[in-house]
């Protein structure tokens, strides 16, 4: 993983980079993360060199290849929708993490705050309770910090990554 440059941002926004990044580095059998908001925007990815296609997917350019954190975006925005319509029809209170097991992978999505979402893309090998709980851990630490002015950040700061600008 290619971390991000984090010069110029906030304490916060810096503290949740770092935290991304243990969770990627630590947690073997991680393959991409990703922190989306309530309304489907990829806020934080595992991976830099792609947050460029999450801004031209916003725009409705093609998106960029497979597996990337910006496809994890929009399938964890994806399922959260349906987890979020199910349990509301079941009338059981919010989803708090949902589980897909595949036979070369699995997805993990736990919600974080306020709508936000964490993506998990594992590898086939990948120990489902240690990413289950590595991700528990991410967001008891992300949670209380992710605040409306912290995501308008995170997204302005992939918009800078994308666009070249400084930050």
């Amino acid at each position: 993983m290619t971390a991000p440059s984090t010069f110029g941002l906030s304490r916060e926004a810096r503290n949740l980079h770092f935290l991304l990044t243990n969770l990627v580095e630590e947690v073997p059998g991680v393959q991409s993360v990703a922190v989306v908001s309530s309304d489907g925007l990829l806020l934080l990815s595992s991976d830099a060199e792609r947050n460029a296609e999450a801004r031209e997917a916003r725009e409705g350019k093609p998106s960029g290849p497979r597996g990337s954190s910006a496809d994890l975006a929009t399938v964890v925005s994806g399922i959260g929708s349906l987890t979020l319509g199910a349990a509301k029809l079941m009338d059981f209170g919010a989803t708090k993490h949902t589980m897909i097991a595949m036979d070369d992978g699995s997805l993990f999505v736990m919600s974080i705050s306020d709508g936000s979402l964490l993506g998990v893309h594992g590898s086939a090998d990948c120990d489902m309770s240690v990413v289950a709980y590595h991700m528990a851990l991410f967001v008891g630490r992300a949670g209380h910090v992710l605040t409306p002015e912290l995501r308008s950040e995170l997204r302005q700061s992939l918009e800078n990554d994308a666009t070249g600008s400084a930050r």
